[in-house]
């Protein structure tokens, strides 16, 4: 047997304990929002140490926690040291968007049926908690001598930009890895990504009683010409076209309004948040400056109408790095013969962690277990799940990786 054999095989003898792992993870809720996320971060870092590994807790303090709009953040580092060389970072996200409704499973369940497990992050990204534990507890299986760090970091703050997460990490200088590997699906190795900017729209009219309607400026009438005028330029976007395979178009997504107090009550003030999607070759500061404009020109043909905007999230889309080519040769190298397909190196329409560590100089890419899209994998909807074979497969790639680059 090859040691490429003897990780597939380590694999394949422990993935009962490694679905249970990632079981156990799941069934600790983090919603974001509230975003209360440390007791899941104690709950990893315990079950870490049942396998030998030490993660360190770095509690971010609370009061840039709150001023984030969280609750509590602890992320993890596992430190693997070898010898001498470079460290490769594997970066999985525990925070996830609330489970909504519709659910067939239980969201916090981690039941496994038709070989699959469901359960809110099995797809993005705990199950990357276990795709990059396991990868690593199987490198470390074959005792050989390997020249380098692994470093294991689980974050909390994916869902709100990342800055709590990797970028605080990266911030405080409590790592400096020299290449990295962020959670992802199975079928592509991303080296693009769009970026992500979000707004929070208020528009002020003034209250008045609904008999009198004329007495009083609704604002809801203002956000309907605005929201109008921003989904006129959605349709525009179409004509915007990326070059980066697996990229199409700048789109713009209305996702929450507020407003009014009452149903016999002008409403005096409603507010929306939009997230407007940008491709890598676009200007993000002249994307928001554009968007302000639309909004403006939309308000000022509401007489007695008011506005103000504000910037919620700025990620800047990922490009790649040249430096990230070893990571994409061995990841489609090992991917081909795990799968027994090509494994594309492409680019993804959402916006990740990645850039963080990209604006820091290192190169990175996004691979982990999960199906050929999003949608298939059902990330921030009823039923997210996870076929376990992509999660058995995955792990054996990554595990490869790490060989072949650290041996």
């Amino acid at each position: 047997m090859t040691d490429y054999d003897k990780l597939d095989a380590w694999i394949d003898a422990h993935f009962d304990q490694e679905v249970r792992f990632l079981q156990e993870l799941v069934r600790v809720p983090t919603d974001t929002p509230p975003g209360n996320n440390a007791p899941h971060a104690e709950c990893a870092a315990q079950l870490l140490q049942g396998f030998g590994f030490e993660a360190e807790k770095h509690a971010v303090p609370q009061a840039e926690v709150e001023a984030h709009g969280l609750r509590s953040i602890t992320n993890l580092i596992v430190r693997r040291r070898y010898g001498e060389g470079r460290t490769i970072a594997l970066n999985a996200h525990g925070d996830v968007v609330p489970p909504g409704e519709g659910w067939t499973h239980d969201p916090y369940g981690g039941e496994i049926a038709d070989g699959k497990i469901f359960g809110r992050a099995t797809a993005v990204s705990k199950g990357d908690f276990a795709t990059f534990t396991f990868a690593v507890r199987a490198l470390e299986s074959l005792q050989s001598p390997l020249k380098g760090t692994v470093e294991l970091h689980f974050t909390y703050d994916e869902e709100f930009g990342g800055e709590m997460g990797p970028g605080w990490l990266l911030r405080n200088k409590l790592t400096q890895p020299d290449l990295m590997i962020a959670a992802g699906f199975s079928y592509e190795v991303v080296t693009a990504h769009n970026g992500c900017l979000q707004m929070e729209v208020t528009v002020h009219g003034e209250m008045a009683h609904a008999a009198i309607p004329h007495t009083g400026v609704d604002a809801l009438q203002g956000a309907v010409q605005i929201l109008n005028s921003l989904y006129a330029q959605n349709r525009a976007y179409r004509d915007i076209t990326s070059k980066v395979p697996g990229i199409s178009h700048p789109y713009l997504n209305v996702g929450r309004i507020d407003g009014g107090t009452n149903t016999n009550v002008v409403p005096g003030k409603v507010s929306f948040r939009l997230d407007r999607r940008m491709i890598p070759e676009e200007n993000p500061a002249e994307v928001e400056a554009a968007i302000r404009a639309v909004i403006a020109e939309a308000a000022a043909r509401c007489p007695g109408i008011g506005v103000e905007i504000k910037r919620l999230l700025l990620a800047n889309a990922m490009k790649p790095l040249p430096g990230s080519k070893p990571l994409v040769d061995a990841i489609q190298k090992h991917g081909q013969v795990v799968f027994g397909e090509p494994i594309p190196a492409m680019g993804t329409p959402l916006y990740t962690d990645v850039r963080l560590y990209a604006a820091a100089g290192i190169p990175g890419v996004i691979y982990g277990a999960g199906p050929r899209t999003v949608l298939e994998s059902r990330a921030k909807r009823a039923d997210e799940r996870l076929e376990l074979e992509d999660l058995r497969r995955a792990t054996k790639v990554v595990a490869r990786t790490l060989l072949e680059l650290l041996a």
